[in-house]
């Protein structure tokens, strides 16, 4: 694909800006940051100093450039971490009209994007994503964070970027458990949103995960596109509803993130995010059957589109009441009440406020866990 032939998603609201997909794009970086920056910090996943040239190449040129590699994954979004980047960027004199460009997949991004909104209070931040997890789902939307002991992404802030380079190229060297895994966030999006998408994953599932094919591409902008819709709407996870089958607003994209982030965090945050996702999707597909909100065939349709790219659907690997505990201390709990994004039937979310626990607890069982 030429650059010339790429796609351009703008993101309206206060703070508008452009999520660029396509090929070979490390040019318009320059284009994102803007004319007032002179200093930025290349916050970059060090694991992947090769795959940073190209960008560095033409960051070097124009901008006194700080390179700052980040340990790998989940291990980076650490209040010890993001300490660490504070130091440099106040030794190298980043100041309120400089930069920040995160190179890497979701937790560099994550952080990255945390680290850019903490300092001097907000500078600008430009992401470029490097799986198939980050493009879909961290690099837009401008929410940021980091973990701590009590759970995942507890701290952080919201944090719109400058803008997005979406550089599909980059796939083409990502291992296959990470390409896999980024398809969890993808297919997600088809139940919520856009049945186009489990229409495009049903009908070739290999050609769904195939970065050198057409499939691929296609799906990365419509799952980029129903989060756009959906943060346009609502930003900061204000606009939704509870009551009267009404849009649940942002809190849609954590589809199924409930369970996930329970899982991950009994797993110490091993497991892959879009792994975790994907079994918690088909966790609350399950309560979702059980309290009446869908049939037996969405909930099915669930575990087969998951299963069909190689992702996991079961579970059992951590007792339901750590598990319960965990989800007690999910973002969207309001006081002691568990609230769950459930489907009403095919894209048409809607929150589950306060299940049973014995729903909660057959749901489990049906994941995998020990009856």
């Amino acid at each position: 694909m030429d650059p010339a032939d790429s796609t351009v998603l703008h993101v309206g609201g206060a703070s508008p800006y452009d999520v660029v997909v396509g090929r070979g794009l490390a040019a318009r970086l320059p284009g994102l940051l803007g004319d007032e920056v002179q200093r930025v910090a290349f916050l970059y996943a060090a694991e992947l100093a090769e795959l940073a040239q190209p960008v560095l190449d033409v960051l070097r040129p124009a901008y006194d450039v700080l390179a700052l590699g980040l340990p790998s994954g989940e291990q980076a979004k650490s209040a010890e971490v993001v300490a660490q980047c504070w130091d440099a960027l106040g030794e190298s004199g980043l100041t309120r009209s400089d930069a920040v460009v995160t190179f890497g997949g979701g937790a560099t991004t994550d952080v990255g994007g945390f680290v850019a909104a903490t300092w001097l209070r907000g500078v600008r931040v430009v992401h470029v994503p490097t799986t198939l997890l980050a493009m879909v789902d961290a690099a837009v939307g401008g929410k940021t964070g980091i973990n701590t002991g009590a759970g995942k992404n507890l701290v952080g802030s919201f944090h719109e970027p400058a803008g997005v380079l979406v550089d599909l190229d980059t796939l083409l060297t990502l291992p296959r458990e990470e390409l896999v895994a980024g398809m969890g966030e993808v297919v997600k999006c088809g139940f919520i949103s856009d049945p186009e998408i489990l229409d495009l994953v049903e009908k070739d599932p290999a050609a769904a995960t195939d970065p050198t094919g057409p499939v691929l591409p296609e799906l990365v902008r419509r799952a980029i596109r129903v989060k756009v819709d959906v943060v346009v709407a609502d930003l900061k996870e204000t606009a939704g509803t509870d009551s009267g089958g009404g849009h649940p607003g942002r809190e849609v994209l954590n589809y199924g993130h409930t369970m996930g982030h329970a899982i991950e965090r009994a797993e110490g945050y091993t497991m892959r995010h879009g792994e975790a996702v994907a079994i918690g999707c088909c966790y609350v597909a399950e309560l979702a059957r059980r309290t009446g909100h869908i049939d037996d065939a969405l909930a099915a349709r669930h575990r087969a589109a998951f299963e069909s790219v190689g992702l996991p659907t079961t579970y059992s690997g951590a007792d339901f009441e750590d598990l319960l505990a965990a989800m007690r201390v999910d973002k969207k709990s309001r006081g002691n009440t568990l609230r769950f994004v459930v489907l009403d039937e095919l894209a048409r979310p809607v929150v589950l406020s306060g299940p049973a626990e014995d729903d909660l607890r057959a749901a489990y069982d049906v994941m995998g866990g020990a009856r």
